[in-house]
């Protein structure tokens, strides 16, 4: 799995227009999963993000984690994270996990985060969405759970 982590003041989903998730401060997870994801993989990722200390402290530190600063999850599936872009100019998405997997796996994820304590919004998964945020620092993380 791999989650990009953009720390924001604010975000929200809209799928035609009409907003169907939306958080204040905190993370917006843009989630690509792969075949060769198991529930191992979703557990490392929610204990990483559960614990990613990118909040500032009162000395301007990045030392403060989501839960410190009573922040929100955005949570957005994006398959396109597994791109592969070696050959050619079109990429291929050969490694992203077919939707009979990933949609389980996408919700497996937030409810763990949602079990942390989190609140967590979410778009929908395969719809065409767009996603406003305004992005704080900028912060922007990538973790990969196979690069444990």
């Amino acid at each position: 799995m791999r989650v990009v982590i953009q720390r924001s003041k604010k975000a929200s989903v809209s799928i035609n227009n009409e907003v169907v998730g939306e958080i204040s401060k905190g993370f917006v997870l843009l989630v690509g999963i792969e075949e060769a994801d198991t529930k191992e993989d979703v557990d490392y990722l929610v204990r990483k993000i559960s614990k990613l200390r990118i909040f500032e402290d009162e000395e301007g530190k990045m030392n403060l984690a989501l839960a410190d600063v009573q922040g929100e999850i955005l949570s957005i599936s994006q398959f396109t994270l597994h791109a592969n872009t070696k050959k050619g100019n079109r990429p291929s998405f050969i490694d992203a996990a077919r939707p009979d997997k990933a949609v389980p796996m996408y919700e497996t994820f937030n409810q763990e985060l949602r079990n942390a304590g989190f609140t967590v919004a979410s778009g929908q998964f395969g719809a065409d969405m767009q996603v406003a945020l305004v992005n704080d620092g900028p912060v922007t993380i990538l973790i990969d759970s196979k690069q444990k």
